[in-house]
């Protein structure tokens, strides 16, 4: 029975397995999968006003790891994506919404096997990911007057849409 263990040879998988990485890119660049889900932790934290460091404490990491996180330079694994869905109320689901295909197939296990081809990374575009964007919107919530906070909104509009027609 040791001579026919001996005899074995390892099966070779059917497609050559390429490592990626630890998630990057071929290039060497985060995932952009993983860049999404921490530009969603980034969005719901600074939406509720909560520091890094904050963040960091409540669930047992440096502000340091966070950023990395929200940067997308490490992943988060599942029980870690768990606890901030928690500390942050929202369902897990909240950090894949909004996720356009391109980024959705960009799956390590899609570029391990070769059917998809690297895309840039194009989060900086979105506006929901910028500072100041998130600021504006926290700063409107804290409107505690409905009616003020709807004429705030109103005028929103009417400058966006002078800025149009000129």
């Amino acid at each position: 029975m040791a001579r026919a263990a001996q005899n074995t040879k390892p099966l070779k998988p059917e497609f050559p397995v390429r490592r990626s990485g630890r998630g990057r890119t071929a290039s060497g660049k985060p995932n952009p999968i993983d860049v999404h889900v921490g530009a969603r932790v980034r969005l719901r934290r600074t939406l509720l006003g909560m520091s890094q460091e904050k963040l960091g404490e409540a669930i047992g990491l440096t502000f340091q790891q966070v950023q990395k996180y929200e940067r997308g330079a490490n992943r988060i694994g599942a029980s870690r994506l768990y606890d901030l869905s928690r500390v942050l109320d929202v369902p897990v689901s909240f950090f894949f919404d909004d996720m356009s295909d391109d980024t959705s197939q960009q799956s390590p296990r899609m570029i391990v096997a070769g059917l998809v081809e690297e895309i840039p990374v194009a989060m900086e575009a979105d506006p929901m990911t910028k500072r100041e964007t998130l600021e504006l919107v926290r700063a409107y919530y804290r409107i505690t007057d409905p009616q003020v906070r709807k004429r705030v909104f109103e005028l929103a509009k009417a400058l966006a849409n002078a800025n149009e027609a000129a």
